[in-house]
């Protein structure tokens, strides 16, 4: 019996019981004789209080329990004697800095082959075709074919070296997990090329990393790669190694460029027939070189370790272990890319644990069917989807009656959650939020999000909506992934958590914005096992990453909260002075900009030879007709989008918001760009990690920019 339910029978009943009836057990306390009291009520009365009493009995015996927090919530970190005021994570107990959390598994190789001896050889890896059922790979076929597919590179010129750099290009998929464990398994090193970091940055990553093999997904992408090597862009790729059938053709246009391409299956089975004993890696061997994409000049290599992303998955489980465990049971929905630690650090947490991974269709638009048919329990998510949830959740409640009813019952279960108490089968969950719930597979039971701020709001909202738990990270690729993490129970917003117990956070001054850390602000700077190598090949910018003394600045600028909790506050890159000589950090004004409700995107622009500030909006092609609507302006999406009037109105809003944030005169934009169309990696206006490409942006929409300036002068 749901709570729920019990509430429904207890209405029943009382509609059932006469109204003198009830009267008087109203006023019972003022009745002196018990005994007449009783006698005076009817039988179907008694059975009924007996009822109700068997239901508040079973009640306060199954009623939701608060989650019980690991440390005191107020004092989430302390601070390291001697340490120039860096700050470290109070929970476990030990002044040394986690680099491990089970003694069998402390490189990539070991974790996997951990979660193959405890999961009884169950499902690794989940793959399904349209409208089918998930088919499993079991882990003990997973390590077969990556021995196998390892001990084919290694007939075919490969070494079983660190040296030794296999480039991956593909999406999503279980050969992806294969290629890489192929690699751990004789210690060879993975590189990671996206699809979307363009032909310049591939050729630039192949060359700097000297790679001569490269593992690709479909036909398309080897035809990129050749088109490199006849241009002789990249002489030293030798062998296309393709997970998808192709042509005879695309063999014979490899040959003649003195390129080797071989189906993936023809490499395993020479690799079975050819086996090589394992070669495992130690600790303190590079695993990975993360090129991460940058918003300027060429992609800078982050040399990973074994050892750092141990690290890194071990401070996360450190902070969760006694609340929300990974499990066995645990399945796992794969669609952020594979190419970035996020991902891939979540993922080997399932491995770890002997779980489940089950990678999406390839269509994110397909990705709410997926999760349908897998019924996934952990669900990594970067904010922009879940904004996109949250829209569309409110989108739905299209009338002033069903809105008032969503954020009542929403704010019912937020008093739950504030209290500790997080589930999903409350009255409000029967009545209004099931639905969220099934349309993610109604399984998930931890949400973990990442790789850029959270709205507060989004957030307050999807934890009580959802019913689970909800975690937010900060960190970037040269700490592996996240230096700081959610406490559990401490389910406020805007802030990123407490350090890590892998890793120790201080904050310097930032003079030329202002920051002080006599005030509790500053650049973050982190250090521990989880911090990455430097850059390869690239001295000049390891030296600016890392300092002398193994602090990793990351140009994040943050304040310490009373909890011993970080908050992002502002970005020491991409500032500029305005014509009257202030400091501008726009990324700091397109995160108040961005919870004006009808704004989907921002980009906010300004000149040194200019005295204020312009923007480029995208409205919420959702949300935006009813935003307009309610202020009597009518129309289809693309005319609203040149609609004066709603663009006064668009910026008055992001303007009141800039004031209700404390911005100053100087830091609101002045005028704006209505643009009916998103930023997307696609377009060339957003990096893989969905993070602005300002210089694109800039030169994208330089015409508009001069015409906001000349017009608004």
């Amino acid at each position: 019996m749901f709570p729920g339910q019990g509430l429904e029978f207890v209405l029943s009943i009382l509609e059932k019981m006469q109204t003198q009836e009830i009267l008087r057990i109203l006023r019972l306390p003022e009745l002196g004789d018990l005994g007449q009291f009783f006698r005076s009520l009817s039988a179907t009365t008694l059975v009924s209080m007996g009822a109700l009493a068997a239901i508040l009995a079973y009640w306060f015996t199954h009623r939701p329990k608060a989650l019980r927090p690991p440390c005191n919530l107020l004092m989430q970190s302390e601070e390291v004697e001697d340490s120039g005021g860096a700050r470290r994570s109070v929970i476990g107990g030990s002044p040394q800095l986690l680099t491990h959390y089970y003694d069998d598994a402390r490189t990539m190789y070991q974790v996997f082959r951990r979660g193959l001896s405890i999961s009884g050889n169950g499902p690794c890896l989940g793959f399904r075709k349209p409208k089918q059922p998930y088919q499993w790979l079991s882990y003990q076929e997973v390590a077969n074919r990556a021995e196998f597919l390892g001990s084919g590179l290694l007939q075919h010129n490969c070494k079983a070296s660190t040296d030794q750099f296999i480039g991956v290009f593909a999406q999503n998929r279980p050969e992806w997990i294969i290629a890489e464990l192929a690699c751990y398994t004789y210690s060879m090193v993975v590189v990671p090329l996206y699809d979307t970091l363009g032909p310049g940055a591939i050729r630039y990553i192949i060359n700097t990393a000297d790679i001569s093999t490269v593992i690709v997904d479909k036909p398309q992408k080897a035809v990129l790669l050749l088109e490199h090597v006849e241009r002789k862009d990249t002489p030293g790729l030798k062998l296309i190694v393709l997970m998808e059938p192709f042509e005879e053709a695309l063999k014979e246009r490899g040959q003649k460029c003195g390129v080797v391409i071989k189906p993936m299956q023809a490499v395993e089975d020479c690799g079975q027939a050819n086996h090589h004993a394992p070669m495992p890696p130690r600790p303190d061997d590079l695993s990975i070189v993360c090129f991460t994409s940058g918003t300027t000049g060429n992609p800078k290599g982050a040399m990973l370790t074994h050892g750092n992303v141990v690290a890194d998955f071990s401070g996360f489980l450190k902070v969760t272990e006694k609340v929300i465990f990974p499990r066995q049971d645990d399945v796992l929905i794969s669609f952020l890319p594979l190419a970035h630690m996020f991902e891939r650090v979540i993922q080997s947490v399932v491995y770890c644990h002997g779980g489940r991974v089950g990678f999406f269709q390839g269509d994110i638009r397909l990705l709410s069917d997926d999760m349908k048919a897998l019924r996934p329990t952990i669900f990594p998510v970067v904010p922009r989807l879940l904004n996109r949830m949250y829209d569309k959740i409110f989108s739905q409640a299209d009338t002033p009656l069903k809105r008032w009813l969503l954020e009542f019952a929403a704010r019912r279960k937020q008093a739950e959650v504030r209290s500790g108490i997080i589930r999903n089968n409350s009255i409000w969950d029967e009545l209004f939020f099931n639905k969220i719930q099934a349309s993610l597979g109604g399984h998930v039971r931890m949400i973990v999000t990442g790789a850029a701020p959270a709205s507060p709001t989004v957030l307050g909202f999807l934890r009580a909506a959802l019913g689970c738990q909800v975690y937010e990270g900060y960190g970037q690729t040269e700490c592996t992934a996240g230096c700081t993490f959610t406490t559990p129970g401490d389910w406020t917003s805007g802030h990123v958590g407490a350090p890590l117990p892998c890793n120790h956070i201080k904050l310097v001054d930032v003079e030329e914005l202002n920051y002080w850390t006599c005030k509790g602000e500053g650049e973050i700077c982190v250090r521990g096992p989880n911090v990455f190598k430097g850059y390869l090949k690239d001295q000049d910018r390891t030296k600016e990453a890392l300092d002398s003394d193994g602090w990793l600045h990351t140009g994040d600028i943050g304040k310490w909260l009373p909890e011993g909790t970080l908050k992002i506050i502002d970005r020491k890159k991409h500032i500029f002075k305005l014509a009257q000589g202030e400091y501008v950090a726009p990324e700091k004004i397109e995160n108040i900009y961005i919870r004006s409700e009808p704004v989907a995107q921002i980009y906010v622009h300004g000149d040194s030879l200019k005295a204020f500030l312009v923007g480029i909006v995208v409205p919420d092609p959702e949300v935006m007709p009813c935003w307009a609507l309610k202020r009597g302006i009518e129309g289809l999406y693309t005319d609203l989008c040149i609609n004066k009037e709603l663009k006064k109105a668009i910026l008055e809003d992001m303007v009141r918001l800039g004031k209700e944030s404390g911005l100053h005169s100087f830091e609101q934009v002045k005028a704006i760009y209505i643009h009916s169309d998103m930023f997307s990696v696609q377009n060339g206006l957003l990096t893989p990690t969905l993070k602005a490409k300002r210089p694109e942006l800039r030169e994208y929409f330089k015409k508009q920019i001069e015409e906001l300036y000349s017009t608004s002068m």
